[in-house]
């Protein structure tokens, strides 16, 4: 079977319209909805909301390819690119730096040109160092050499080629066909159709030798934002993509192995951005009541160990903290002893942030107390 880049009709892609219409007019009713729900907001909210929704994006993004990062130091970045104190935070890495920045030039200069220079440097932003891992790999260029690129899996002998990207000889040419097509397609195209296009035409010529997956999502946010024309995130892609992973990725590869009709990629891509919006709305509603929560408490002494520790549960919800919070886990997430962390948790219990739930002995455990406010 022939890669949709060999076929003829490359790279003009094509879709069915009748099938897409009901599901676009779908997306655009959530997407109205949650910009409604966002103005109510406020400044304060909203910048909160941008805070936690943009930590949530650089998190899943890098999960997606199997890159855990610290979220902590991920906040500490975003924090800093904020001018928000990141006081008991801790010190972030140039590379975690480095994908906040570009998700924040992504979305915020969503208007400015996007060049082969822009691009380039996302992608050595993302390496600072020059290396993936152990591996050194080209930095800030397009990809190059005579070696196929492909995604394989399967151990010697059995492997399985999943995905095969055009060859490097190709690469410049394409690219430029690519950022001609974005620049073009822009007001000419409907602005979701359009994300969900850039997402599938950049993830499949593959410019560059790692990095390509983030890169191509954060693109998707940036055509989001223009067809939005906010330069905030209300909602994370990345965090619905990576809750669909294999769906993904197997969506991917079948519409790479086909013609250029691409409408099955696009009912696909679709339904998940509308249920990235449908999510976001529980996002929101979590951060209106950490703000009630904290509004509540805003006179009550605390120290930064045990500010984290209610952050974590306002995080997860009432009721969501696996087990409820105990002395042991105090412990784990305080990082300090546990008899540090029961003389802390006694100091919550008395000054009513949390209340214990119901249980004796080996089982005791709390929550925070969402009845109070």
């Amino acid at each position: 079977m022939r890669w949709i880049w060999q076929e003829a009709d490359w790279p003009r892609f094509t879709w069915d319209a009748e099938i897409l219409l009901p599901i676009l007019s779908g997306a655009r009713l959530e997407q109205g909805k949650l910009l409604a729900r966002a103005q109510n907001l406020g400044f304060e909210l909203g910048q909160q909301a941008a805070v936690d929704i943009l930590v949530e994006e650089a998190v899943r993004t890098s999960e997606i390819e199997g890159s855990q990062l610290n979220r902590d130091a991920v906040r500490s970045s975003v924090a800093k690119h904020l001018g928000i104190p990141t006081f008991g935070l801790p010190q972030s890495t140039r590379s975690i730096d480095g994908l906040v920045e570009i998700l924040l030039d992504a979305t915020r200069k969503y208007d400015k040109l996007l060049t082969e220079e822009r691009l380039k440097s996302w992608q050595a932003a993302l390496f600072p160092t020059g290396y993936s891992g152990l591996l050194r790999i080209q930095v800030g260029e397009w990809r190059s050499g005579e070696d196929p690129m492909q995604v394989v899996s399967g151990g010697m002998g059995k492997e399985v080629v999943h995905f095969e990207a055009v060859p490097s000889f190709s690469v410049i040419n394409e690219m430029e066909q690519f950022l001609l097509w974005w620049k073009k397609s822009l007001n000419q195209v409907d602005g979701l159709l359009r994300a969900g296009i850039a997402h599938f035409y950049f993830i499949t010529i593959h410019p560059f030798e790692d990095g390509n997956g983030r890169i191509a999502r954060a693109l998707t946010d940036m055509a989001l934002a223009q067809d939005e024309k906010i330069p905030t995130r209300l909602y994370s892609l990345s965090s619905q993509i990576m809750k669909e992973r294999k769906q993904y990725y197997e969506t991917l590869e079948r519409c790479q192995r086909g013609e250029v009709d691409i409408t099955s990629w696009l009912v696909w891509f679709l339904a998940s951005y509308t249920r990235s919006l449908k999510n976001s709305a529980g996002l929101l509603a979590c951060i209106l009541d950490k703000a009630s929560f904290w509004q509540y408490f805003n006179q009550t002494t605390l120290s930064d160990r045990q500010r984290k520790v209610v952050n974590v549960l306002l995080d997860v919800g009432k009721g969501n903290f696996q087990g409820g919070l105990t002395t042991r886990k105090y412990s784990s997430i305080a990082k300090i002893s546990r008899a540090t962390a029961f003389r802390e948790i006694t100091d919550l219990l008395e000054k009513k942030v949390i209340v214990q739930n119901t249980g004796k002995g080996r089982s005791v455990s709390y929550d925070l107390n969402w009845d109070i406010y």
